[in-house]
C-alpha cells in the first residue's frame, strides 16, 4: 500500500487517474493532450503508477494503451477509509432506532 499512497500523494498523478477514469485505454500522446509537461515527465509518472498496480497496460499493435485499475483504491476505502465510515454509520443507525422507538 505505500506505492499507492506515494503514487496518490503527487496531484499530476492523481490528474491522470482522472483522466482515465473519465476515459479508459488511453495512449501516453492522449494523456498528455492538456498537460504542461513533456511525454518523460507524464512517462515517469505513468511508471509509478504501474508500479503501484494503479494502472494497467495492454499493448495494441504498437500502442501502449493504459487502463485504470481501481482495486487498490478500493483497498484503501476498505482498510482505512471504511473502518472511520462504520462507526459513524452505526451511530446513525443506533440513533434512527431510538427515534422510532421513542415514537412508538
Amino acid at each position: 500500500m505505500d506505492r499507492v499512497f506515494k503514487a496518490l500523494a503527487d496531484p499530476t498523478r492523481r490528474k491522470l487517474l482522472d483522466r482515465l477514469f473519465a476515459e479508459t485505454g488511453q495512449t501516453l500522446g492522449q494523456l498528455c493532450e492538456r498537460l504542461a509537461m513533456s511525454r518523460q515527465a507524464v512517462t515517469k509518472h505513468l511508471r509509478l503508477l504501474e508500479e503501484a498496480n494503479l494502472v494497467a497496460v495492454v499493448w495494441r499493435g504498437r500502442e501502449k494503451l493504459h487502463y485504470l485499475n481501481p482495486v487498490p483504491i478500493n483497498a484503501i476505502a476498505e482498510r482505512w477509509i471504511g473502518k472511520f465510515e462504520r462507526t459513524r454509520l452505526q451511530a446513525l443507525s443506533d440513533l434512527k432506532i431510538r427515534l422510532e422507538e421513542r415514537d412508538e
